[in-house]
């Protein structure tokens, strides 16, 4: 995914699935200049994690 696609379903009023290795997760925001989100999979709100907007995955 590229980070304007990552924004697009960060604003969407839309519940849009997404995955990052294989767990469904929220994205909480997005940093346009290291190309990095903010998530968390949604059965564990707080294991939050920074990653690569590159290694999740819209279903």
């Amino acid at each position: 995914m590229n980070v304007n696609r990552a924004k697009q379903i960060l604003d969407s009023a839309k519940e849009i699935e997404v995955q990052y290795n294989g767990t469904s997760i929220w994205i909480q925001n997005v940093n346009n200049e290291d190309g990095t989100a903010r998530v968390y999979p949604r059965k564990n709100p707080e294991n939050e994690m920074t990653v690569s907007v590159q290694e999740l995955q819209e279903l």
